[in-house]
């Protein structure tokens, strides 16, 4: 072997490179996990398995059952073998004690006999949606007798309906209407004694709640007078303004309701109602009469729509002219059934539809009357009722006037 030349003047003699020691993969991981904090290791701890005292070798044939450890490496330390730890037994958490809500079963008393389920079973859940009730009956968790029923069905006295359990809304839990909606019906009470109250109902309130509609007027009126018995004793479209009457004991409940299914007659029984509306059209004078059947259909998306037809039931309606406004008829009508959208669909039939209806009315005139004059709403306003309570004894005449958005209309037809 030569001997290394001497260093170049001027030139410092190089350092001897220095032998880095060699350092393994697991002798790194050895040492990153012993600079750990003792609380870190302990918590993983926890979930891996400690290591265990070390053994000879095995051999080829190594133990894997779970805590064994693995053949370490040459030069390396013994860990413990990646094994999942054991799945924890399956225990079912006790239940909470809470008492298990039961059905109820109801008998029928005499005073309710004729009232129909739905009705009896809002009377029963205070506070439950109407929807939901509907609901129930529906699915059959409402019984009779221990039989399904619908929910028009009329009850007799005796009969046994089962009430399914149902938690409503304490009063303080309940939602109440906007203080302003409440002030307006209150406002809008145009009669009270002990035994009904009338309401001049504004156009677009519904009578009661239900199809998206959180608060009809039966629900604003029940909010007003907590405590009382309020029920409806019949209904009005949303968009029909005037009177309805609302029941506050069951005994002029019940009374009110006969006369209604009575209707209207020349010995003065029933109930005599007289609406007034705006028709399309020059009506011919006199007093025209409409004696079609009507027949309740439903349009795709639920939406329900009148048509005249054989099969419908039994209708009648006397229109009659008071005023001629702006080539349109300004008139009385009295009808001696109650059926769904009667006056609108007679109105109809007869080739001279309500001003302002976007059901069964004329586009093109509805909107000429909403550019010109203002009208925004259907005309049609329940007026007056005539009836006597008391097998007849006791006579009650309620008016309600014409709301004045309708009579801004008129005066602007001049």
């Amino acid at each position: 072997m030569t001997d290394p030349q001497p260093p170049r003047p001027g030139r410092k003699p190089a350092r001897p490179a220095a032998k880095k020691p060699a350092r393994t993969l697991r002798a790194v991981q050895a040492a990153k996990a012993a600079a750990k904090p003792v609380a870190e290791r302990e918590a993983r701890g926890s979930q891996r398995p400690a290591p265990a005292a070390p053994r000879p070798a095995r051999g080829p044939a190594e133990d894997r059952r779970p805590g064994a450890m693995a053949r370490p490496a040459p030069g390396g330390e013994r860990r413990p073998a990646k094994v999942a730890p054991p799945a924890a037994p399956a225990v079912e958490s006790p239940a909470a004690p809470a008492e298990r809500a039961q059905a109820r079963t109801l008998a029928v008393s005499e005073d309710r006999a004729g009232q129909r389920l739905d009705n009896f079973l809002l009377g029963q859940l205070k506070g439950a949606p109407r929807s939901l009730v509907y609901k129930l009956v529906r699915s059959g968790q409402v019984r009779v007798n221990g039989g399904r029923a619908k929910a028009e069905r009329k009850l007799e006295a005796g009969d046994e309906v089962r009430v399914p359990p149902l938690r409503v809304a304490e009063e303080g839990e309940k939602a109440m209407p906007p203080a302003a909606y409440m002030a307006r019906l209150e406002a809008a009470i145009v009669f009270e004694d002990a035994r009904l109250l009338a309401l001049n109902k504004p156009s677009g309130v519904a009578s009661h709640g239900g199809s998206g509609i959180s608060f009809g007027a039966i629900e604003t009126l029940r909010a007003l007078r907590p405590g009382q018995t309020l029920e409806l004793v019949h209904r009005l479209d949303r968009d029909t303004s005037g009177l309805l009457i609302i029941a506050k004991k069951r005994s002029a409940l019940t009374e009110l309701q006969a006369l209604m299914r009575e209707g209207d007659s020349e010995e003065g029984r029933g109930i005599a109602k007289r609406y007034l509306t705006l028709l399309v059209g020059r009506l011919p004078d006199g007093v025209m009469t409409v004696d079609a059947p009507l027949h309740v259909g439903l349009r795709q998306g639920g939406e329900r729509h009148v048509q005249v037809r054989p099969e419908g039931k039994p209708s009648l309606s006397h229109f009659r002219v008071l005023e001629r406004r702006g080539g349109h008829s300004y008139c009385e009508v009295r009808i001696e059934t109650g059926r769904t959208h009667q006056i609108r669909v007679h109105a109809q039939h007869l080739g001279h539809p309500v001003a302002g209806d976007d059901k069964y009315g004329e586009e093109a005139v509805n909107k000429r009357l909403r550019d010109q004059v203002g009208l925004r709403r259907l005309f049609l306003h329940a007026a007056s009722l005539e009836f006597a309570l008391d097998g007849g004894q006791t006579p009650y005449v309620l008016n309600a006037p014409l709301a004045p958005e309708l009579a801004e209309v008129l005066e602007r037809l001049g």
